[in-house]
C-alpha cells in the first residue's frame, strides 16, 4: 500500500469551521453514465477521498441521495470533508473533484489508503470483492464504514447481521470489536472527549466499532447507527446544529490522520 507522506501542522481550533458558500441543498441524483467509475487518472500523490461501491447498476439507477445505497451523500460530503481537512492540516489534498468510486476488486483502489463505504446493511460482495477487501485492509488500507442502522446489534439486527457476515467471509481470522474513548484514533489530532454523541437516527444510539490487524493497527472503523457523512454533506445548511456538524468533522479528521500515520 502506497502511503502519503504527511506534514502535520497542529492548529489550535476551538471548533472546526463548517460554513460554505454553496446553497444548502443537495445535487439531484445523477445517472451512472454521467459518473466516471474507477480511476480517471492517477492522483494518489495527494490525499484523495474515495468511495467503494457494491452490487450491479441496473437500468434507471441513480447516483447520490435517492439513488444507489452506497452512493448516499455523494458528492457533496466528500467535497466538504476534503475542504475541512485541507483547512486544519497541511496534508496535500485533491480538492474540487468528485471522489473516485471503486469496487473492492479494482486494483487501483490500493493506491488510495483511505476509503469510504456506506449503507452496508444489505451489501452483497462477490468472491473477488471479498478477496479485494481483505487484501486492501491487510496491505495497509483503512476503511470508514458509515450510515447503517438497526434497533439492536446484539439482538441480531438484520443490517448488522448481514454486514458482519460479509466481513467475516472476507476476514475470517479477525474480529470486530467495540471501541472506547481510550483508543488512539480518538486522540490522534482532535481530542474527542466522549463517544456519547447524538446520532441522526431517532431512538438509535451511535456505536463505534473496529477491526485490527495482527499488529494492533485499526484497519476499519465502523460508525453504526450513525452517519457522519450526512453531517458533512449538510454542513452548509444554517439550520443544522453546528455542534453536531463540528463533531462529525472531528471524527472524520481523526480517522484520516490515524489511517495515514499508523
Amino acid at each position: 500500500m502506497l502511503r502519503i507522506l504527511v506534514a502535520i501542522a497542529l492548529i489550535s481550533l476551538m471548533s472546526v469551521p463548517a460554513s460554505f458558500s454553496a446553497a444548502p441543498e443537495a445535487l439531484a441524483p445523477r445517472d451512472p453514465s454521467d459518473v466516471k467509475m474507477g480511476e480517471v487518472k492517477d492522483v494518489s500523490d495527494k490525499f484523495t477521498f474515495v468511495r467503494v461501491r457494491f452490487g450491479p447498476l441496473y437500468p434507471g439507477a441513480h447516483i447520490g441521495d435517492g439513488g444507489e445505497p452506497w452512493s448516499h451523500d455523494y458528492p457533496e460530503a466528500g467535497h466538504h470533508f476534503s475542504k475541512i481537512l485541507s483547512e486544519v492540516s497541511k496534508i496535500p489534498i485533491n480538492l474540487d473533484m468528485d471522489e473516485y468510486i471503486f469496487t473492492f476488486d479494482d486494483p487501483n483502489l490500493f493506491k488510495y489508503p483511505f476509503a469510504y463505504l456506506c449503507e452496508v446493511g444489505y451489501m452483497q460482495l462477490s468472491d473477488e470483492e471479498l478477496k479485494g477487501m481483505s487484501e486492501y485492509l491487510l496491505r495497509g488500507g483503512f476503511l470508514l464504514v458509515d450510515d447503517f442502522r438497526d434497533d439492536s446489534r446484539r439482538g441480531g439486527g438484520r443490517e448488522w447481521g448481514n454486514f458482519a457476515s460479509q466481513v467475516k467471509r472476507a476476514m475470517p481470522e479477525h474480529t470486530i470489536k467495540p471501541l472506547d474513548i481510550t483508543h488512539p484514533i480518538f486522540n490522534c489530532f482532535f481530542s474527542i472527549k466522549s463517544l456519547d454523541v447524538r446520532g441522526p437516527y431517532r431512538g438509535l444510539k451511535p456505536e463505534f466499532l473496529g477491526m485490527e490487524d495482527k499488529n494492533g493497527r485499526l484497519m476499519m472503523v465502523i460508525n453504526y447507527n450513525n452517519d457522519v457523512s450526512d453531517y458533512w454533506q449538510w454542513s452548509n445548511n444554517p439550520f443544522n446544529p453546528i455542534e453536531d456538524t463540528n463533531t462529525a468533522y472531528k471524527f472524520g479528521v481523526n480517522y484520516v490522520f490515524y489511517a495515514l500515520t499508523r
